[in-house]
């Protein structure tokens, strides 16, 4: 009859040294993550400043779609989102193709070269480009050597242009990192699969778009949600790369919230509904998508 009394009170310790155990990361988590969504939620109905904070409803959220540099911002945003995130997904999806060919020689120095942007700092590349893109640096002299250009021309100080150098600067950074994702998922993928494609008569661009691009489905929606998220919080390449410049042209979401809360005059509230206009934007358009790319049945 003790034994189970015995087996109750070995489970009922087993239960308590795994709380005890999780205690401090479930603690954790909630202090650094939990309480500042809730506190920022907060605040997002707030105005004002310190102890002069009030509650005032919806009118930081109503206030955003007056607000053209806002709105700038949010467009700025769409525009590196629409153009940037297809060719860096297609582009990675390509170079991992290629790169997954058995018989292409120093496949490991391919992979590595296209992958270490991933591992430079943010601030240290954003630099870099900034310097590349100068009146005085290397792309115009390139362009001036062919005659193309007559003279050295600011491509930071047209709006166009300057966006252009932003995306050219993400598709260089973060092509290589999607490219691993489509590379381990292609792994999974039979080789004699395209063998057999092969010996029916399938061309290379018949066996990816037949074989490669339906089974790395998954793996495609992942990196397009990962990347709908990244862009939309954007913020260290229009901080280092063109400060938002020119006349607010470049300027991303993050990159306004970060002014109004650190280098204008304070204004948390109105900072924190902007934050979470982001977070609505990217669930929606990550269910939006999960729902266009999840076929299964």
């Amino acid at each position: 009859m003790s034994h189970p009394k015995k087996n109750i009170t070995l489970q009922k310790k087993q239960n308590l040294f795994g709380w005890a155990v999780l205690m401090p990361a479930v603690f954790l988590i909630a202090a650094m993550s939990f309480y500042p969504m809730i506190k920022a939620l907060i605040l997002s109905f707030e105005t004002g400043i310190g102890a002069k904070m009030r509650f005032a409803g919806f009118l930081n959220y109503t206030r955003m779609f007056e607000d053209k540099i806002f709105l700038q911002a949010l467009m700025n945003n769409f525009i590196y989102l629409i153009i940037q995130v297809p060719i860096m997904l297609i582009m990675g999806l390509i170079l991992a193709s290629m790169l997954n060919d058995k018989n292409l020689k120093f496949r490991g120095l391919f992979r590595t070269a296209i992958f270490l942007p991933c591992a430079t700092s943010l601030v240290s590349y954003a630099i870099i480009f900034r310097s590349l893109f100068s009146v005085d640096g290397f792309i115009n002299l390139l362009l001036v050597k062919l005659g193309i250009l007559s003279s050295g021309y600011n491509f930071l100080a047209n709006p166009i242009s300057a966006r252009a150098v932003i995306i050219i600067a993400l598709l260089w950074r973060w092509t290589g990192y999607n490219m691993v994702f489509y590379l381990a998922g292609l792994q999974n993928i039979e080789y004699s699969i395209y063998e057999a494609a092969k010996i029916d008569g399938a061309s290379p661009f018949q066996s990816f778009w037949q074989i490669t691009v339906p089974l790395l489905r998954p793996t495609i929606l992942l990196t397009a949600i990962m990347s709908t998220n990244g862009t939309l919080q954007l913020f260290d390449e229009s901080w280092n790369l063109t400060n938002g410049g020119p006349a607010n042209a470049t300027i991303t979401m993050s990159h306004y919230i970060y002014n109004l809360s650190f280098k204008y005059v304070p204004n948390f509230g109105y900072a924190a509904a902007m934050a979470y206009l982001i977070l609505i934007l990217v669930a929606v358009l990550a269910f939006v998508q999960m729902k266009v790319g999840d076929k299964r049945d």
